[in-house]
């Protein structure tokens, strides 16, 4: 009888406080583990070049990416890579987990063009997309492409702006920032003068204007600036993981010593070097969301495998004047709109 007493008497125990001890509460708060990898299209298999950004009007982060056509046969070349779409993904848990939504419907150009690399921003009520169109289908690298500007209310449906006036005819990967001093800058890349990094900035986002070269020491694609630790830092693709530079001003940039995600990380689809990637800083913390192709590793011949592509993310982390990033790392992640 005393057994059965002392049992109730626990039962009891256990439901009151049940709510100090819901596993879920801490999670919640400090964000659930991110999936490993984050995502990958359920399509053609080749997201590429994430760029994240909030859904008012549906309430859930998107994530805009290029759609490789990894599953492509027969191939030829390079065309798998052309002719491709502006993926997006949607996340309603903070970024933890993400699910395929559709394609963005774009306004510009023929059917057969190709879309890459976009960045997507809001300003004055409208989003804007920059975004790297190249006229057709193509086996080589050796074609046009341009940098041309859309609006959209809602993220979905894309009409065209303008075509920005660069440094050449063969420009890539728009990375837009808005600084501290309200000029917004769109980097890129110039591939005519060894794949450096240019800039354009505006201050109402129709008019722009020349803002020169800004990193070139090294041939590198996709740069995203970002500020987090009262200084202005670029990621940029270098293709041996990803160079970090520091500004205190947008005009000098120095380049830290050691790219990050270089070496392989461990974790499923994560065994080979990161590439473009995009940064978000939210609540203090900074996460770079990035992409990988998980089989082209050394000697392995050219096959849908070593197309494939998948999306994944690290938190960075500032430690002595630079940024490192353990991509091994548990993630938990909460973004607040």
């Amino acid at each position: 009888m005393k057994l059965l007493i002392r049992s109730i008497y626990v039962i009891t125990m256990v439901f009151l406080f049940a709510p100090f001890f819901v596993p879920d509460a801490g999670a919640k708060e400090g964000g659930k583990t991110a999936s490993k990898p984050l995502f990958r299209d359920t399509k053609y298999d080749g997201a590429a070049d994430p760029v994240i950004i909030w859904n008012k009007k549906e309430n859930c982060w998107f994530m805009f990416y290029t759609n490789r056509r990894a599953n492509l046969d027969p191939s030829t070349g390079v065309d798998w890579v052309h002719g491709t779409p502006i993926g997006i993904a949607k996340s309603t848990d903070g970024g933890a987990s993400w699910q395929y939504r559709g394609d963005a419907v774009i306004n510009y150009g023929e059917k057969d063009y190709t879309y890459w690399a976009p960045d997507v921003i809001e300003y004055g009520g409208k989003y804007h997309m920059f975004l790297t169109v190249v006229p057709g289908i193509f086996t080589d690298w050796k074609h046009p492409r341009s940098i041309v500007q859309l609006e959209s209310d809602n993220l979905i449906n894309w009409v065209p702006v303008q075509e920005m006036q660069l440094a050449s005819d063969k420009v890539i990967d728009a990375g837009v920032f808005k600084a501290k001093n309200g000029w917004w800058y769109m980097y890129y890349n110039n591939e005519k003068d060894r794949k450096s990094i240019y800039a354009v900035k505006s201050m109402d986002m129709v008019n722009w204007e020349d803002a020169g070269k800004v990193v070139g020491d090294k041939s590198g694609e996709g740069p995203k600036v970002f500020y987090w630790h009262d200084r202005y830092f670029m990621i940029v693709d270098n293709w041996d993981g990803l160079g970090v530079y520091s500004s205190p001003d947008l005009k000098e940039w120095v380049r830290q010593p050691d790219n990050i995600l270089k070496n392989p990380g461990k974790g499923k689809d994560d065994e080979t070097k990161g590439l473009h990637a995009d940064v978000v800083v939210n609540e203090g913390k900074a996460y770079i969301f990035y992409f990988t192709h998980p089989g082209r590793k050394e000697g392995v011949p050219d096959s849908y495998e070593t197309r494939r592509s998948s999306i994944q993310v690290a938190e960075l982390e500032y430690k002595n004047g630079a940024i490192v990033c353990d991509r091994d790392k548990e993630v938990k992640i909460n973004l607040k709109p």
